[in-house]
């Protein structure tokens, strides 16, 4: 099944959805560097190696995240159902926002909730955070490939 869901990602449809997750996953992740550090203060703070790092980053984790949202989606025409993988990407974004996101506005938003706590800086503008959500992308795409390679179709009943 993990070939048939291949050869899906490579209609117009699929190959379009996955460039919109791209672009979508690219900016979340550009404008959550940019709320945490500028990157032109993380090169002043911390050399170009540290902004180059990131942006290779958010390449690297919007490709994945567009690939396992297609993934997702082809599983959901293969089996009729969606696997529990899927929501890695999520969660990935979610931590991203919690952790090296703009601080003011995680501390705004948890305030809000009844959760007041003071915050430490960040090493090296998040990026230990960053690897994280990196690690939990790659966890939900193995998680869905195996979903796919394990799975079995959905079964059609006729009224014949």
């Amino acid at each position: 099944m993990l070939a048939a869901a291949i050869q899906l990602q490579k209609t117009k449809k699929y190959i379009i959805q996955g460039i919109l997750f791209f672009s979508f996953f690219i900016l979340i992740y550009t404008l959550i560097d940019g709320l945490n550090m500028s990157y032109s203060n993380m090169i002043l703070e911390y050399g170009i190696y540290l902004v180059v790092i990131n942006i290779l980053l958010n390449i690297v984790m919007s490709l994945l995240s567009a690939l396992l949202m297609n993934l997702s989606t082809a599983m959901v025409v293969l089996k009729g159902k969606e696997g529990k993988g899927s929501t890695f990407g999520f969660f990935s974004i979610i931590f991203g926002i919690f952790t090296y996101g703009c601080t003011a506005c995680v501390i705004a938003f948890l305030a809000s909730v009844g959760i007041a706590f003071s915050v430490i800086a960040l090493p090296l503008a998040g990026l230990p955070y960053k690897l994280i959500s990196f690690v939990l992308i790659v966890i939900g795409l193995i998680w869905v490939t195996k979903e796919i390679q394990n799975g079995k179709c959905k079964v059609e009943i006729s009224n014949n």
